[in-house]
């Protein structure tokens, strides 16, 4: 039985997805050539994993004569809140408190970011 499709951003899709977001519409070799150094990716590997956002629903391309230019569809934002949605669902049962709480007592936060964070939820009020 093949492995379900994951409907959140793998480690191979969150770069070509930075890039989408940071340039735009982009051909499959402007992605290519705006990944990072250290991302060293044959041209059909990036054609392999943006027809995948595709089918996910992240990327939609357009024709350019020859070349398709494919765009996000899905804004960093949304993608963010989706990711975070699913790593509630899957690791904190559901209960966003239990995420902040384990935020809280893994990071240490310093004096700053605890005063921000309790003007954060003062102003929420």
């Amino acid at each position: 039985m093949p492995p379900k499709r994951s409907v959140t951003l793998t480690e191979a899709e969150l770069p070509l997805m930075e890039v989408l977001w940071q340039r735009g519409p982009s051909t499959v070799q402007q992605v290519l050539d705006a990944l990072p150094g250290d991302r060293l990716l044959a041209y059909n590997s990036v054609l392999t994993i943006i027809r995948i956002l595709e089918k996910k629903g992240y990327v939609a391309h357009a024709k350019d004569g020859r070349a398709h230019v494919f765009m996000p569809v899905v804004e960093r934002s949304d993608a963010t809140r989706s990711e975070v949605r699913h790593l509630v669902q899957r690791l904190f049962r559901d209960s966003h408190e239990l995420l902040v709480l384990n935020i809280l007592e893994d990071s240490g936060l310093n004096a700053d970011e605890l005063q921000r964070l309790k003007q954060y939820l003062k102003d929420r009020k």
